[in-house]
């Protein structure tokens, strides 16, 4: 709830509720990247199977998080802010640029190190303004 007059935002408790998303590559990036920050299971339906979409399901694996795919369906268990898990060797973005930028967010509250890669064209990509 928003108190219009200090303009401050007060704790509700938690979201609940199912959202129909359009298979959009952006969208469906964050949520891949985002849901298992969560403590519960979350399901992601029609989930594009573009490479770039895929990737972020990828890195998320990598860092220990459990997905299952059926389809264009996606169930991801969360595992909260503090569950990733230091992956076993540099994390693949493959050529996707927004799951590198968003997971370096993700990862700078983590207590562990960890070294993002990506293809030839993803290396190329200017990454100073992201560190």
């Amino acid at each position: 709830m928003i108190d219009s007059a200090a303009r401050a935002l007060h704790g509700v408790g938690p979201l609940r509720g199912t959202i129909e998303m359009p298979p959009d590559k952006s969208i469906a990036q964050r949520a891949a990247l985002f849901a298992p920050l969560s403590q519960t299971t979350c399901v992601l339906e029609n989930y594009p199977r573009a490479a770039d979409p895929q990737s972020a399901l990828s890195v998320m694996e990598q860092l220990g998080v459990r997905i299952e795919r059926s389809g264009t369906t996606v169930t991801i268990v969360g595992v909260g802010k503090d569950g990733l898990r230091k992956a076993s060797g540099p994390i693949d973005c493959g050529n996707s640029g927004t799951t590198m930028r968003l997971l370096s967010g993700i990862l700078a509250g983590q207590s562990f190190e960890s070294t993002l890669i990506g293809d030839a064209s993803l290396s190329r990509r200017p990454m100073r303004r992201v560190a």
